[in-house]
């Protein structure tokens, strides 16, 4: 990944941990500067081929997290974030940011579990979560602590996982 591509990345998801963490919510002008800059930047670099990775980079993303935002399991900003990610990284290095960001968001939220005395509760939830989903149901419709737009679930700002998953991704492809 070419350093100015390396440098919107984390510009981008620095970003929006912090705005996350403060607000709650992450802006539509950030993700859409992101989205932009993933899209004009590889198309700049790389003519046509940047402009089917970016926006390869960018689809991808959304079949995979539109479907946990319409089950409620993650917020709109989460899903356009990612998609502006994978605008600037490609769908090759998305996947990977995509793994380090969950191990990264399964850590976090242990931890915030764990802070807040609700591991347990945790535990239970996700096996709630993955008792609805085998029997395709929708988590959120029958367990108002699954949704996360309900007060009474324990939520998380997702940006923060994905900068940490997006910043790993960096070091151990440039280091390793």
């Amino acid at each position: 990944m070419p350093s100015v591509l390396m440098f919107a990345l984390l510009a981008l998801v620095a970003a929006a941990a912090l705005y996350d963490f403060r607000f709650r919510r992450i802006p539509n002008w950030l993700n859409l500067s992101g989205l932009v800059l993933g899209l004009g930047i590889n198309t700049l670099l790389f003519a046509a081929h940047g402009l089917l990775a970016a926006s390869l980079g960018t689809l991808l993303p959304l079949a995979l997290y539109v479907p946990l935002y319409l089950l409620r399991a993650m917020g709109a900003g989460d899903v356009k974030l990612m998609a502006a990610v994978g605008a600037i990284a490609g769908p090759r290095n998305w996947i990977e940011i995509l793994v380090c960001t969950a191990f990264a968001g399964g850590v976090l939220a242990l931890a915030v579990a764990a802070r807040n005395g609700r591991l347990q509760r945790t535990f239970f939830n996700l096996m709630l979560l993955a008792s609805e989903l085998t029997h395709w149901r929708r988590p959120a419709a029958r367990h108002e602590t699954l949704d996360v737009r309900s007060d009474r679930s324990m939520r998380m700002p997702h940006a923060i996982a994905i900068a940490a998953g997006s910043l790993a991704f960096l070091i151990v492809n440039r280091f390793f």
